[in-house]
Protein backbone atom coordinates (compact mmCIF):
# COMPACT_ATOMS: atom_id res chain seq x y z
CA UNK A 1 0.00 0.00 0.00
CA UNK A 2 0.97 3.50 -0.62
CA UNK A 3 1.80 5.94 2.12
CA UNK A 4 2.57 9.07 0.99
CA UNK A 5 3.72 11.59 3.53
CA UNK A 6 4.68 15.40 3.79
CA UNK A 7 7.28 17.11 5.24
CA UNK A 8 9.37 20.35 5.39
CA UNK A 9 6.35 22.88 6.32
CA UNK A 10 7.30 25.20 9.27
CA UNK A 11 6.31 29.55 9.33
CA UNK A 12 8.17 31.76 6.94
CA UNK A 13 7.99 35.55 5.91
CA UNK A 14 6.54 36.66 3.04
CA UNK A 15 8.95 36.16 0.08
CA UNK A 16 10.99 33.74 1.67
CA UNK A 17 11.24 29.82 0.59
CA UNK A 18 10.02 26.68 1.58
CA UNK A 19 11.20 23.28 0.44
CA UNK A 20 8.81 20.67 0.97
CA UNK A 21 9.60 16.54 1.21
CA UNK A 22 7.08 14.24 0.12
CA UNK A 23 7.96 10.02 0.41
CA UNK A 24 6.64 6.71 2.11
CA UNK A 25 6.04 2.72 2.10
CA UNK A 26 5.15 2.16 -1.49
CA UNK A 27 6.93 5.10 -2.96
CA UNK A 28 8.30 3.05 -5.42
CA UNK A 29 4.79 1.30 -6.51
CA UNK A 30 3.18 4.53 -7.68
CA UNK A 31 2.80 4.33 -10.96
CA UNK A 32 2.23 7.93 -12.96
CA UNK A 33 2.98 10.47 -10.90
CA UNK A 34 3.01 12.05 -7.28
CA UNK A 35 0.74 15.55 -6.82
CA UNK A 36 0.45 17.87 -4.43
CA UNK A 37 -2.23 19.78 -2.70
CA UNK A 38 -3.10 22.14 -0.47
CA UNK A 39 -6.13 23.24 2.19
CA UNK A 40 -6.53 26.40 3.72
CA UNK A 41 -8.62 27.25 6.31
CA UNK A 42 -12.76 27.38 5.14
CA UNK A 43 -11.35 26.36 1.39
CA UNK A 44 -11.85 23.65 -0.44
CA UNK A 45 -8.93 21.28 -1.18
CA UNK A 46 -6.41 22.78 -3.99
CA UNK A 47 -4.32 20.98 -6.66
CA UNK A 48 -0.92 22.83 -6.46
CA UNK A 49 1.36 20.40 -9.18
CA UNK A 50 1.70 17.24 -10.34
CA UNK A 51 5.12 15.43 -11.50
CA UNK A 52 5.31 12.63 -13.61
CA UNK A 53 7.63 9.75 -11.88
CA UNK A 54 9.79 9.99 -14.65
CA UNK A 55 10.14 13.67 -14.28
CA UNK A 56 9.51 14.65 -17.74
CA UNK A 57 6.47 15.82 -17.17
CA UNK A 58 5.17 18.61 -14.45
CA UNK A 59 2.17 20.69 -14.12
CA UNK A 60 1.32 23.52 -11.63
CA UNK A 61 -1.83 25.41 -11.02
CA UNK A 62 -1.68 29.34 -12.16
CA UNK A 63 -1.37 30.80 -8.89
CA UNK A 64 2.43 29.06 -8.16
CA UNK A 65 4.20 29.18 -11.73
CA UNK A 66 7.01 30.54 -12.07
CA UNK A 67 7.39 30.35 -7.83
CA UNK A 68 6.89 26.64 -7.00
CA UNK A 69 8.98 24.16 -8.37
CA UNK A 70 8.32 20.16 -8.02
CA UNK A 71 10.84 17.69 -8.81
CA UNK A 72 11.69 13.71 -8.11
CA UNK A 73 14.92 12.10 -6.61
CA UNK A 74 14.14 8.25 -7.53
CA UNK A 75 17.45 7.17 -5.69
CA UNK A 76 16.19 9.02 -2.38
CA UNK A 77 12.53 8.02 -3.41
CA UNK A 78 11.07 11.49 -2.43
CA UNK A 79 9.39 14.13 -3.97
CA UNK A 80 10.11 17.84 -3.48
CA UNK A 81 8.36 21.24 -3.91
CA UNK A 82 10.68 24.34 -3.61
CA UNK A 83 8.72 27.23 -2.88
CA UNK A 84 10.23 30.42 -3.75
CA UNK A 85 8.51 34.03 -3.27
CA UNK A 86 6.25 32.92 -0.79
CA UNK A 87 2.97 34.73 -0.13
CA UNK A 88 0.55 34.60 3.07
CA UNK A 89 -2.63 33.25 0.35
CA UNK A 90 0.28 30.14 0.13
CA UNK A 91 -0.27 29.68 3.66
CA UNK A 92 -2.14 26.35 3.84
CA UNK A 93 -1.84 22.93 5.15
CA UNK A 94 0.04 21.14 2.01
CA UNK A 95 -0.36 17.00 1.10
CA UNK A 96 1.49 14.85 -1.48
CA UNK A 97 -0.91 12.09 -3.35
CA UNK A 98 -0.72 8.99 -5.19
CA UNK A 99 -1.51 9.66 -9.00
CA UNK A 100 -1.93 12.97 -8.50
CA UNK A 101 -5.88 11.63 -6.78
CA UNK A 102 -6.59 14.14 -4.10
CA UNK A 103 -8.62 11.05 -2.56
CA UNK A 104 -5.10 9.68 -1.84
CA UNK A 105 -3.41 12.21 0.23
CA UNK A 106 -1.22 11.55 3.39
CA UNK A 107 -0.38 13.32 6.59
CA UNK A 108 0.29 16.76 5.27
CA UNK A 109 2.75 19.82 6.09
CA UNK A 110 1.96 23.19 7.95
CA UNK A 111 2.99 26.35 5.61
CA UNK A 112 2.43 29.21 6.97
CA UNK A 113 3.46 32.60 5.40
CA UNK A 114 3.47 35.56 7.86
CA UNK A 115 3.17 39.53 5.89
Amino acid sequence: EVQLQASGGGVVQAGGSLRLSCAGPGFTSVEYAIGWFRQAPGKEREGVSCISVSGGSTTYTDSVKGRFTASIDSAKNTVYLQMNNLKPEDTAVYYCAENCNPYRTGQGTQVTVSS
